[in-house]
């Protein structure tokens, strides 16, 4: 409900709208779903308990969130909640699948618990569907029901056009020690993150599938080393390609994680033709699972600005927790940099008898100029010319963008999250990604 008001006796003529909050008293099993569109929108627990994709709120914090946010707070038992602001839809839930998705994870917890008892691993998960069926917040859900049995399982994210781990365009993985922040999500520490460079698989699919199996191996060898990562298993996100080589990639990351339960979202299609291509091997389970009726489609447009701000957000952090980024010169000379893959000649081009090679992995030496403006480069952990070989399977350091080129001083200038200068001898891989920074 809105209200005008009159404002005080020396400014009569200034009349402020102001929006009062509003009391959502919700009955057991219920949800309270509003989407942000621009101005900030506070919700507060005053009463009861209740979650958010399994994170518990606090009695009395104010939680804001900003535009583009989707928020679902759900309660098992009833409670009440005051919001602030205006969202561009809000309203009470009664049907939603959380109790399904409890039970489901509670019969995780029972594998992990089995895990411990045989010295085996835990379960190995993977969520796939469509795109905008709700994957990522079904991930998040998983893992904090994971930590809050005070588990540690690893959160591998597949998914190269959104990214809850890095920067678009790559692919990682991280140990979830701690449940979600209201507010940001998971608290990401030293994860490991693979150089993809696109948006889509299908960019380049020999070097996507290279470096889904080299974080497998990645992931295989810390749970060696961890037993406690060993029981917690694996929850893997995947992208929202699901036909086509989306559909093999599929396939891949199922024998690369060692999955044994695929949960699939809301089709029914996809789930056939997983249990038809997967009922050779009896270890793996595969089930369909609903997704919430919160869950909305979104635009290629607002997609674009969801990765700009992801791109920003690394930089530059959030409002609540800001990053004061570098900018900095970097001698051509000092800037060795690569561009995986380069375009296959076709037959024609090619002299007779001589057979075509794959190209899609070659290494190809980037020099600055301004078509390298803007775009994103990864800082491979790879430090010299002579491990060229191991770049492509090398995780990275981090990311930095580049803003200016100066071919008079011949220098490049970048953005960076730490100051100058860097380590000699960096190798610096170029992506299709790129950032304009209007700061």
């Amino acid at each position: 409900m809105k209200i005008m008001s009159t404002g005080d006796n020396n400014n009569n003529n200034s009349n402020a709208e102001i929006v009062e909050p509003r009391l959502f008293t919700l009955e057991k099993d219920e949800e309270l779903r509003f989407e942000v569109e621009n101005e900030p929108v506070e919700c507060q627990l005053i009463e009861g308990k209740a979650e958010l994709f399994g994170t518990e709120l606090r009695l009395e914090q104010k939680y804001t969130f900003r535009k583009g946010a989707k928020v679902a707070v759900f309660t098992f038992h009833g409670c009440k909640l005051k919001l602030y602001g205006t969202p561009e839809v809000e309203y009470v839930a009664s049907e939603t699948p959380m109790t399904i998705y409890l039970n489901l994870a509670n019969a995780l917890e029972g594998l992990r618990v089995d895990a411990c008892k045989e010295d085996k691993p835990g379960p190995n998960v993977m969520v796939v569907g469509p795109t905008d069926v709700g994957k990522t917040t079904f991930c998040r859900i998983l893992l904090n029901y994971a930590v809050r049995s005070d588990r540690t399982p690893i959160y591998v994210d597949l998914d190269l056009g959104q990214g809850s781990l890095t920067i678009p365009g790559n692919i990682g993985a991280v140990v979830i020690e701690k449940p979600a922040d209201i507010e940001d999500s998971f608290q990401i520490t030293a994860p490991v993150i693979f150089h993809y460079g696109h948006l889509t698989q299908s960019k380049n699919t020999t070097l996507y599938n290279i470096i889904m199996k080299a974080l497998a191996e990645v992931v295989e060898r810390k749970k060696n080393n961890e037993s406690s990562i060993k029981y917690s298993g694996t929850i893997v996100n995947t992208s929202g390609w699901v036909q086509g080589y989306g559909y093999q990639s599929i396939l891949q990351a199922v024998e690369h994680f060692a999955t044994n339960i695929v949960l699939v979202l809301d089709q029914e299609r996809l789930y056939s033709e997983l249990v038809r291509d997967l009922k050779s091997k009896k270890e793996i389970k595969v089930l369909l699972i609903p997704k919430s009726g919160g869950v909305v489609s979104r635009s290629r447009e607002f997609r674009s600005e969801m990765r700009d701000q992801k791109i920003r957000s690394y930089f530059y952090g959030t409002e609540t927790k800001p990053l004061y980024p570098y900018s900095f010169d970097i001698p051509f000379a000092q800037f060795t940099a690569y561009k995986i893959g380069s375009p296959n000649l076709p037959d024609s081009c090619l002299p007779i008898g001589m057979k075509l090679t794959d190209n899609s992995t070659k290494l190809m030496p980037i020099q600055p100029s301004s078509s390298i403006l803007n775009h994103i480069f990864s800082i491979s952990c790879s430090t010299t010319e002579q491990e060229l070989d191991k770049v492509i399977t090398t995780n990275i350091y981090g990311f930095i963008a580049v803003t200016q080129i100066h071919m008079d001083r011949q220098v490049v200038n970048v953005l960076s999250p730490q100051p100058r200068p860097l380590p000699k001898n960096y190798i610096f891989i170029m992506s299709d990604v790129q950032f304009v920074d209007l700061e």
